[in-house]
C-alpha cells in the first residue's frame, strides 16, 4: 500500500511500493543545505536505514534546482570557526550516511547541482540526470576551495577530472558528467522520472539481503588494500551464500523460473 506524502520543515517524503523519495524543499533558496535541512535529512536517512519496507531511496530537489550547496547566507551570519567546524561535520556525517544505509540511493538531478549539491550527487550510489542539468564545484570562484566536496568527487571520478572541476569552478553538462563517471545516465527531462523509476524497480526486484550486504562490502573494500579487500569480499560471499535468498535464487535459476525472495 502506498503511504501518503509527509512534509517536514524543508524535506518532503513520499513512500510508494518500496521506493522512498526524499525531496529537498527549499525551492526559493535552490535547495541550499541549511543546518535545518541537514538535520531533517539525517533524521530521515536514519529512520530509513532501520525500515525494511524501504528498498530504494530517491533523492530529488523541488523547484528549478537540485541543490546549490551550502546556505551561504546562514554561514556568513554565523562567522566563527567553531560554527563552521560543526556545520561541515554535520554535513559530512549526513553524506557518509548515504553510503552506510543498506538501501541504494539514487540522485534524481535536474537544474543545477553545485558545491555541496554536486557532492550530494557524487555520494549517492547512483545518479540519473536530465540532459539540461549542470554540475560544478564553484567555491573556488569566491575564494573557497571545495574541500569537502573534493572527498566525494575524488572517489566518483578520475583525479585529474575532479581536480579540473575543483580548480576552475567551471560547469559541466550532464553528458560530460556521465563521461566522467559522476552520474550513470543523462536523459531528456520528460524521461527523468520514468528512468529513475525503471532503475529503482530493477533494484526492488532483487534480494534485499544481497543488495544490503553488497552495498556495505562495496564501500568498505574501496578503502582497503587489495589483500584486505579480497579477504572481506570472500567472507561476504560466504555469508551471502548461507542466506535463504541465495538458496532460493540459485534453485530458481536451475529450475528456469523467477525467484521468490524470502526477504523483500
Amino acid at each position: 500500500m502506498n503511504a501518503p506524502e509527509s512534509r517536514m520543515g524543508f524535506l518532503r517524503r513520499d513512500d510508494r511500493q518500496g521506493v522512498t523519495t526524499l525531496t529537498l524543499n527549499r525551492p526559493d533558496q535552490y535547495n541550499a543545505l541549511s543546518e535545518e535541512l541537514l538535520t531533517e535529512l539525517q533524521a530521515a536517512l536514519d529512520a530509513i536505514a532501520a525500515d525494511p519496507a524501504v528498498r530504494v531511496v530517491v533523492l530529488a530537489g523541488a523547484g528549478k534546482a537540485f541543490c546549490a550547496g551550502h546556505d551561504l547566507k546562514q554561514m556568513r551570519a554565523n562567522h566563527a570557526k567553531a560554527y563552521m567546524q560543526k556545520l561541515f561535520k554535520q554535513c559530512g556525517r549526513m553524506m557518509q550516511t548515504l553510503t552506510e544505509i543498506p538501501q541504494p540511493v539514487i540522485a534524481r538531478v535536474h537544474g543545477i547541482a553545485t558545491a555541496a549539491g554536486c557532492q550530494l550527487v557524487a555520494m549517492c550510489d547512483l545518479a540519473v540526470a536530465a540532459e539540461e542539468a549542470r554540475f560544478a564545484v564553484s567555491g573556488i570562484n569566491v575564494g573557497l576551495f571545495c574541500s569537502t566536496p573534493s572527498v566525494a568527487l575524488g572517489r566518483a571520478m578520475g583525479r585529474k577530472q575532479a581536480m579540473e572541476m575543483l580548480l576552475t569552478g567551471d560547469f559541466i553538462d550532464a553528458a560530460e558528467a556521465q563521461r566522467r563517471g559522476l552520474i550513470n545516465r543523462a536523459v531528456p527531462l520528460a524521461d527523468l522520472d520514468s528512468e529513475v523509476a525503471r532503475l529503482a524497480d530493477s533494484i526492488c526486484a532483487k534480494s534485499a539481503v544481497a543488495v544490503g550486504m553488497g552495498k556495505r562490502l562495496f564501500y568498505r573494500q574501496l578503502e582497503m588494500g587489495l589483500d584486505g579487500a579480497y579477504q572481506l569480499a570472500t567472507e561476504t560471499m560466504a555469508c551471502n551464500m548461507m542466506a535463504e535468498d541465495a538458496g532460493a535464487g540459485i534453485d530458481a535459476f536451475m529450475a528456469k523460473r523467477k525467484p521468490e525472495w524470502k526477504h523483500r
